[in-house]
């Protein structure tokens, strides 16, 4: 029987085509972007929030040096003209959402290959002390968010929504505040659950920016947000 691994690999494969591991004359970009060295693969390491069911956490999604590129892009704003940085962003997720050793995946297969992946690219930009009040994404985007951390480390808190805990009966929110240290280059994943029952909010006040017992320091930081559009009614 074919191990997690190796069906990964085919499913990939079949995506997108086979990596070759002895033409010399590629771009080291390219093995970047399919999450593979030369010789060695490199599978990225997901943590899943056992809490909040569809929330994922990938802290080494972006290396530092990939981070600079990605900021360099958006400062220039080159990468929204011409399609390639939105297609080897879009590509470097796929990848790093099927390479993952655990029984569960960090998104739901329907999910995962869809077609369009993503249509929608945000980027924004936070000053120190600004942030993004609690929220549940709109509902005309689908299932599925993926949120790219840069610059600055911060804690996202995560909350079950009000309304989910009075249809349960629950008269007090049952679920407190669910903190996630998100580092740069880190990235985020909400299905299910953790998209549509929870919000996600980024205090930025001191009293709400707190890991191990440690005050984060405040910075710049900057977000890419991908989603997608939901198809209109009998658009099938």
């Amino acid at each position: 029987m074919a191990s997690m691994a190796e069906e990964q690999r085919r499913a990939l494969e079949e995506a997108f085509g086979a990596s070759d591991d002895d033409d010399d004359d590629d771009d080291g970009d390219e093995h970047w972007l399919l999450g593979m060295e030369r010789k060695d693969e490199m599978i990225p390491v997901w943590e899943s929030i056992s809490e909040v069911n569809g929330l994922w956490v990938c802290r080494d999604f972006l290396p530092e040096s990939r981070q600079g590129w990605l900021l360099s892009s958006i400062h220039q704003e080159g990468w929204f003209h011409g399609g390639s940085f939105n297609q080897n962003l879009l590509d470097l997720f796929v990848r790093a959402a099927c390479f993952h050793a655990g029984e569960d995946h960090p998104l739901p297969l329907d999910l995962l290959w869809r077609e369009p992946f993503f249509d929608q690219l945000i980027v924004n930009v936070y000053e120190p002390g600004e942030g993004i009040c609690a929220h549940v994404d709109l509902m005309r985007f689908d299932d599925g968010i993926a949120i790219v951390s840069l610059e600055s480390t911060c804690v996202m808190h995560f909350t079950r929504c009000k309304e989910e805990s009075e249809k349960e009966g629950v008269e007090e929110d049952p679920s407190p505040r669910v903190p996630v240290l998100l580092t740069p280059g880190s990235l985020v994943l909400l299905s299910g659950e953790a998209r549509y029952l929870w919000t996600h909010e980024i205090n930025r006040k001191p009293s709400f920016q707190l890991w191990g017992g440690k005050e984060i320091q405040q910075e710049r930081r900057t977000s890419v947000t991908l989603r997608k559009l939901c198809s209109p009614p009998n658009s099938g």
